[in-house]
């Protein structure tokens, strides 16, 4: 078993990602570089800058939704409490 630097890593991916554009099934692509696809599939998630990018981007994304949907209802608490307030006759 041979471990691989990270510049090597990075070739690699580099290289399958070329290969998988041209059409090669990600089997031969595996085969050519000679790993596993589960090797593959590992470096990818954890190596590949763009995934780790993209998965941080839809975080960001998430919890700007959720602060956007609570500023969202307070705002509709807020109009329905001047609502009802203005419905009161004084």
């Amino acid at each position: 078993m041979r471990r691989r630097t990270a510049e090597e890593i990075k070739h690699l991916l580099r290289e399958a990602e070329q290969d998988l554009a041209k059409g090669l099934p990600i089997v031969g692509v595996c085969r050519k570089l000679g790993i596993t696809t589960s090797t593959y599939w590992r470096w990818r998630t954890r190596r590949d800058p763009a995934q780790v990018d993209e998965k941080r981007r839809i975080r960001e994304l998430e919890a700007e939704v959720q602060r956007l949907k609570l500023l969202a209802a307070e705002l509709l608490l807020d109009k329905q409490m001047l609502q009802e307030v203005a419905k009161k006759k004084w």
